[in-house]
């Protein structure tokens, strides 16, 4: 029975000619697979519906040629050979009664076609825009373009129809589809009659959707992704003039689907957006149209979505990393199960598998594109293999995780911590400023930890080889983590730098278990990822000067694969943090640091009262390696198997180590496959 208090969020919503069975709506979003891993993303989204989204969209789909983003692996709609792997992605996606969308885009000025070789389309000639400013202009459109454009969307829509999808989405949001690029000001700067006033710089969408209402409006509902403000002044595509537009085409799609302008915008981390984020952009919308609408906002809880129906704000619940956190969120509201849900915790490590042309991961869902990979659903395990306990060693997210896919398994778990607190790293990095949300995944985990009654954790126990012989357990899991070097190697230094013992060295470790610097503290960050912005923005908090030094040319620059780089960047410049872009340190004196130029080697000298090193870390394995070394004792005292899994093993992001023990549980006392691939991939197949 549904908690009264949610059951507006199970209402059917019409869309056009078809009717979602609720209001919980999975708006498009990237996952790496694209046109290389259709099975992937197909199984993926499946899951997805048996979990209960009443709308399940594809991520942008490329339909025409002309238009395309590699390096970047999306789907591809630009022939007919196209359809099949598309409509088997459809068919998995409708299976549990959801409605089945895809999202056409054309890049536009987004599109620099290094594979098709084709001359760019834009509405004005300009540079093209991608993360990696490719050296590329588009050529403006003329009318003749703009009919193929018309045509070439007809021709998409169709294949869609033949493909079997409900719904098509029209991408002009996120700065990355040629709606918004003839919407905007800043990218179409025509003067004839798709240029200048809002109602002709409007023209071509409504051509588009009069289009396709008449060839697949009668069975499929069109969806307009629109832009909610470019935050460029009055030259963009504001919020005020994107009002004006809904007004003025109240009727015009289906379904308005509100996005921020920008991707960094739309799906900032935790650290710099809280969850409903684009309220204020959206509300009083909904009353210019009589069209629903839906909106995005990392929505993770139950009394946030009911409250933005009940006042108005939205009519569908808009989701994309909520939905790869746990592909079951809805059922878990509608069946009463609010506490097992695994919610988002922002970290957005989802997008960097698109940015990387990887392959997508998930903090908190280590399942997430492996559903069709290696078979893992997100709340179904396999019974316990032949062996019946296992000892985990370390309760960080890789031991966490590990324990609780063993224990959902059926084996008996223990679960040792040598300090008195659980959660390893994540438990301490939590404490930084802006990563609370992080501790999301401790607590997922030891909640469901404390409803087995086959897991017993034992706090302060930090364990020799010789303790862990005389235990007996059949499987021992060693996931004891890392902590940060204090010598300096990492990519500028492969041996350790000359450090004088005069000079005060911290580690990230030190400023997490509490140590303070006083001072100018000079910041040497050749990790790359989050950690040396946050300890310099944590720095700056408790009082010190800021010096952030990095052989990098961006700060945190990693982080641009997860659209935080420029958030960091931005907060700490006006933090006062003195920022000091491709330069490595090259030595650490008594008073100063000996700068290097990462080009030329220039030496400059830098006074300071401190140093703070973010390089690397180092595996505590030595328990493992204890262990190992008395291998020939396993076997009379009982032990089959001994792993290292995590950090312990080689350290990583956070999703890296959830993954590491979700495998290991997984494949616990499973057959040997020797040399075999661990995973299902698809081979292009050889034209004749």
């Amino acid at each position: 029975m549904t908690d009264p208090r949610y059951a507006l969020l199970f209402e059917p919503q019409r869309i056009g000619p078809v009717t979602a069975p609720n209001r919980f709506y999975q708006v498009p979003h990237c996952n790496g697979g694209g046109y290389r891993d259709p099975s992937a993303a197909a199984e993926m989204r499946a899951v997805k519906a048996e979990g209960g989204w009443g709308v399940i969209f594809t991520e942008q789909t490329e339909m025409h040629h002309t238009s395309e983003i590699t390096p970047f692996i999306e789907l591809r709609l630009w022939e007919d050979q196209d359809i099949p792997s598309i409509a088997k992605m459809a068919g998995r996606m409708k299976r549990h009664g959801a409605l089945a969308g895809i999202q056409l885009a054309y890049s536009g000025i987004n599109g620099p076609n290094l594979y098709t070789k084709e001359v760019p389309l834009a509405p004005t000639a300009l540079p093209i825009r991608t993360f990696t400013n490719d050296p590329v202009q588009a050529r403006a459109m003329d009318r003749q373009d703009i009919r193929n454009l018309r045509r070439w969307f007809v021709t998409a829509g169709r294949r869609c129809k033949v493909a079997g999808f409900d719904l098509i989405c029209l991408y002009g949001a996120h700065g990355f589809g040629i709606f918004q690029h003839f919407l905007s000001r800043a990218t179409n700067q025509r003067s004839d009659e798709y240029g200048g006033s809002l109602e002709n710089r409007s023209r071509l969408v409504r051509e588009v959707i009069a289009d396709l209402r008449d060839a697949v409006g009668d069975t499929m509902g069109l969806t307009l992704r629109v832009s909610l403000d470019e935050t460029i002044g009055t030259l963009g595509f504001s919020n005020a003039e994107l009002r004006d537009f809904i007004e003025m085409n109240r009727d015009l799609p289906d379904l308005w689907d509100l996005a921020h302008g920008t991707w960094q915008d739309c799906s900032g981390p935790s650290r710099f957006k809280d969850e409903a984020a684009q309220e204020e952009l959206v509300r009083g919308i909904r009353e210019l149209t009589s069209r629903p609408i839906v909106g995005v906002g990392r929505f993770t809880s139950p009394d946030v979505m009911v409250r933005m129906i009940r006042q108005g704000v939205l009519d569908f619940i808009g989701c994309a990393r909520p939905s790869i956190a746990d592909p079951f969120l809805p059922a878990k509201i509608r069946d009463g199960r609010i506490e097992d849900i695994r919610e988002c915790i922002g970290c957005n490590i989802c997008i960097s598998g698109d940015m990387t042309q990887g392959m997508g991961r998930c903090t908190q869902n280590p399942t997430w594109m492996e559903e069709f990979r290696r078979g893992w659903h997100p709340e179904r395990v396999q019974a316990r293999g032949s062996s019946q306990n296992v000892l985990i060693v370390g309760s960080g997210p890789a031991g966490l995780e590990a324990a609780r896919v063993l224990s959902q398994r059926g084996y008996d778990v223990a679960l040792a911590e040598a300090r008195d607190e659980i959660g390893g790293r994540v438990t301490r990095e939590r404490a930084l400023p802006g990563l609370s949300a992080w501790g999301r995944v401790v607590d997922y985990r030891l909640h469901q930890l404390g409803q087995r009654p086959n897991v017993e954790i034992y706090r302060g126990s930090d364990l020799d080889a010789g303790q862990i012989l005389d235990f007996g357990f059949q499987n021992v899991c060693i996931a004891t983590g890392s902590i940060w070097r204090r010598d300096g190697v990492a990519r500028q230094h492969v041996v350790p730098l000359p450090i004088d013992p005069d000079m005060p060295v911290l580690t990230p470790d030190d400023l997490m278990h509490g140590a303070r610097a006083r001072g100018h503290v000079v910041v040497f960050d050749d990790d790359h990822y989050y950690m040396g912005g946050v300890l310099a923005e944590l720095l700056v908090l408790q009082g010190c000067t800021v010096t952030l030094v990095t052989p990098a040319p961006h700060v945190s620059d990693w982080a641009r694969n997860t659209l935080e780089q420029s958030a960091i960047h931005a907060r700490l410049a006006g933090m006062g943090v003195a920022i000091v872009l491709n330069r490595g340190v090259a030595a650490i004196h008594a008073t100063h640091v000996e700068t290097n130029c990462t080009y030329t080697d220039r030496r400059d000298r830098l006074d300071c009262d401190a140093v703070l090193l973010v390089t690397s870390r180092l595996s505590q394995d030595r328990l493992f390696h204890d262990l190992v070394a008395r291998q020939a004792e396993w076997r009379d005292r009982g032990i089959a198997t001994v792993r290292l899994i995590g950090d312990a093993a080689a350290p990583g992001p956070i999703a890296w180590a959830t993954f590491a023990g979700h495998r290991y549980a997984r494949e616990l006392d499973a057959p040997d496959i020797g040399d075999a691939l661990p995973f299902r991939r698809e081979v292009t197949a050889l034209a004749d």
